[in-house]
């Protein structure tokens, strides 16, 4: 109704209202419509990699103060940002009253190549220049837990974890593994290229997943099993561990290779397919149901794990 003619602002935002809601109108949670900022930003998380200076920021909800809690390989670090400094300003603006978003998007904006990040540490104030670059995000952590038992923990299924995983998995094997421990506790899924890659590590020869869309037509994706893990694997899931993660942990179950212990997942066993438009924003709609080695659709009700388990506190 406030609309006017030249209003840009304004039309855009209708249209992006427009848009959402013919989407939101499938009454599927899992279909949604992206402007080209968000697309821009839900790309970047499935790539597992954006342009930026490399830190993990928290902001504290009672006093507001934001804060380093983790910080990526080489630039942050060399160029003196330490975990635990206070950020007060990002190229001299004030950012103590922000979001954590609004101050990703300031110290990301206008393509630029370098940020003054203002920080304090131990009550001093400092201004330190960071370099902008392509910064991977780590999605996959490991470490021997003991003499023989590795421990390999997958946040997410992106285009980078099939190497950090090939890397970690080597590692390990290298360090005298002779188990392993997969944690896929609070893994929300992602790519279902990524988890094939990742399974087409350590599974037998065979059917890995495979999809059907509305009309019957059927996608197999299948492993050469060149290399099977030949070790005890036991794999970590709770109620969080949903889509991509469902379907490394039901290949597993089904091929016989593993060990599930934890809590029933989540149960999310369809496929989504992102449309980009002509305007840079994009929709991403179900297309599909996936299915287990076994042909089991795990849509609402989840994977029961081999040893049901609740996660300590």
């Amino acid at each position: 109704l406030d609309y006017k003619e030249g209003d840009e602002d304004s039309q855009y935002t209708m249209e992006e209202g427009m848009y959402s809601g013919l989407v939101a109108s499938l009454q599927d949670p899992y279909s949604g419509y992206y402007s080209e900022d968000a697309y821009k930003l839900l790309q970047e998380a499935t790539q597992g990699a954006y342009t930026g200076v490399g830190l993990t920021m928290s902001k504290d909800p009672d006093s507001g103060v934001v804060s380093v809690v983790d910080l990526a390989e080489g630039g942050p670090e060399q160029a003196g940002i330490q975990k635990g400094d206070i950020l007060t300003a990002v190229d001299g603006k004030d950012i103590t009253k922000k979001e954590l978003s609004e101050i990703s998007t300031i110290i990301r904006e206008d393509n630029k190549k370098q940020v003054v990040l203002t920080v304090e540490r131990d009550g001093t104030t400092a201004d330190i220049t960071v370099s902008l670059e392509k910064v991977e995000v780590t999605v996959v952590k490991s470490r021997m837990l003991d003499d023989s038992l590795g421990y390999i923990q997958i946040t997410e299924f992106t285009d980078g974890t099939s190497e950090q995983f090939k890397k970690a998995y080597s590692e390990l094997n290298e360090q005298g593994m002779k188990g392993l421990l997969v944690d896929l506790r609070e893994n929300p899924g992602g790519l279902l290229t990524a988890v094939c890659d990742t399974l087409e590590q350590i599974l037998p020869k065979g059917m890995i997943v495979y999809t059907e869309d509305k009309s019957g037509h059927r996608t197999e994706h299948t492993c050469k099993g060149k290399t099977p893990i030949d070790i005890p694997l036991v794999v970590l899931v709770n109620e969080n561990s949903a889509s991509a993660a469902e379907i490394f942990s039901g290949a597993v179950k089904d091929h016989g290779v593993g060990t599930l212990v934890g809590t029933t997942t989540f149960g999310k066993g369809i496929v989504q397919q992102t449309f980009s438009l002509g305007d840079g924003s994009a929709v991403k709609l179900t297309t599909s149901r996936y299915y287990t080695p076994n042909g089991v659709n795990i849509q609402g009700t989840g994977i029961t794990p081999d040893v049901e388990s609740d996660w300590p506190e």
